[in-house]
């Protein structure tokens, strides 16, 4: 498996969602307030949304490219690839 230099921060970013969504359950289970809920379960989503763009830019810029470069995918593949991946990004 091919570790890329934006894997560490996407870690970093769904160790914070996974801390926040422990939050929320302790939350709720405190019977805290829904406003309080609300902006906790606002930061899993932010911080997700924010992983998953890292992670699929970061696999479009050295993945596609470097490998319509050297040859193991062509242009058309890493075309289509490219519009399977930016369904993710919405």
């Amino acid at each position: 498996m091919t570790i890329h230099t934006t894997h560490p921060d996407v870690l970093k970013r769904l160790k914070r969602a996974q801390g926040h969504l422990k939050s929320i359950v302790t939350m709720l289970e405190g019977d805290r307030s829904c406003l309080e809920i609300a902006q906790q379960l606002q930061a899993v989503e932010r911080a997700i949304t924010n992983a998953k763009r890292t992670l699929v830019r970061d696999h479009i810029d050295p993945c596609l490219d470097k490998a319509v470069h050297d040859g193991k995918q062509s242009a058309r593949d890493a075309i289509r690839e490219f519009k399977a991946l930016s369904k993710y990004l919405g």
